[in-house]
């Protein structure tokens, strides 16, 4: 069964249509799913949905986009949140230099800081709590490699034991890919994979060891070819995996079962669980 890493159920996107998508999810081949948090809200509403649904699971954390906004008590409540049942990670978090084109040098200059110093407290929340991370960068490659360079090293040090982590969406290039995967983080792989004018994940991929990828939708965005520009779900994953056993050279079953196997083990979650699908 398929495990999708990354997912975003609670976007207005399935008001319609949630529970008989969710419910219907095990029929497509997908055992597991981390909803994952993007705001206080959606990291609220991650684990009312891991709440609901066996098969589901739940990040929270506050993205670059929104991190500005945040407050100590959004630290608070998000270390109330972990804490919860099934909650398995902190995310997503990170930096997106993305939506700059209007500020000035120094009005970009504080949207980058603000971001730094919230990545940097929602990174140490995971540390204090032993949870593993997942990471967005965008636009911020250089910043966001040094900030996870920083963290992992300093984690290693004084805390014994590193819970890792998953890079989302993985756009950068091959030699930061490697410097990733040195630092032990696992890459998200998912629906760019199949686009036309995906040239450098596909190098990526190639060069990476399977124990080093897990798969993901980052639904409702992202649909892989042939539904590129529609609303993604889980269900489209075997295209995902399609292209990469296409790449790797080996058969989609081991695609499937290797993904799975590096999913449950970076977030706990057991098999026997993972395949309960709550029909």
């Amino acid at each position: 069964m398929i495990f999708d890493t990354h997912a975003h159920y609670d976007d207005d996107w399935f008001d319609e249509d949630r529970e008989a998508l969710l419910r219907g999810l095990s029929s497509r081949g997908v055992g597991t799913v981390i909803n994952v948090g993007a705001s206080m809200r959606g990291s609220r509403a991650s684990v009312a949905l891991a709440s609901e649904y066996p098969f589901v699971y739940a990040s929270v954390g506050v993205h670059p986009d929104d991190a500005p906004a945040m407050s100590d008590a959004d630290i608070g409540e998000l270390r109330e949140l972990a804490g919860r049942d099934k909650v398995v990670a902190i995310g997503e978090i990170g930096l997106d230099y993305g939506h700059e084109e209007e500020l000035t040098e120094a009005e970009r200059n504080v949207k980058r800081e603000e971001q730094k110093y919230w990545f940097r407290r929602q990174l140490a929340l995971a540390a204090e709590l032993s949870l593993p991370v997942i990471i967005h960068s965008r636009y911020a490659e250089g910043d966001t490699l040094a900030i996870m360079r920083e963290y992992t090293e300093r984690f290693n040090k004084t805390e014994g034991h590193f819970p890792g982590g998953i890079i989302h969406c993985f756009s950068g290039s091959p030699e930061t890919a490697a410097e990733y995967r040195k630092l032990g983080y696992l890459l998200g792989i998912g629906g760019v994979l199949t686009f036309k004018n995906a040239k450098r994940l596909p190098e990526v991929v190639d060069e990476a060891p399977m124990r080093q990828l897990v798969l993901e939708t980052d639904s409702p965005y992202l649909a892989p070819v042939p539904f590129r520009g529609k609303r993604n779900d889980s269900g489209y994953l075997p295209y995902v995996v399609e292209k990469l056993a296409e790449i790797k050279g080996i058969p989609q079953e081991d695609v499937i079962r290797i993904t799975a196997d590096n999913a449950r083990c970076l977030f706990g979650i057991a098999e026997e669980k993972s395949m309960t699908s709550g029909e």
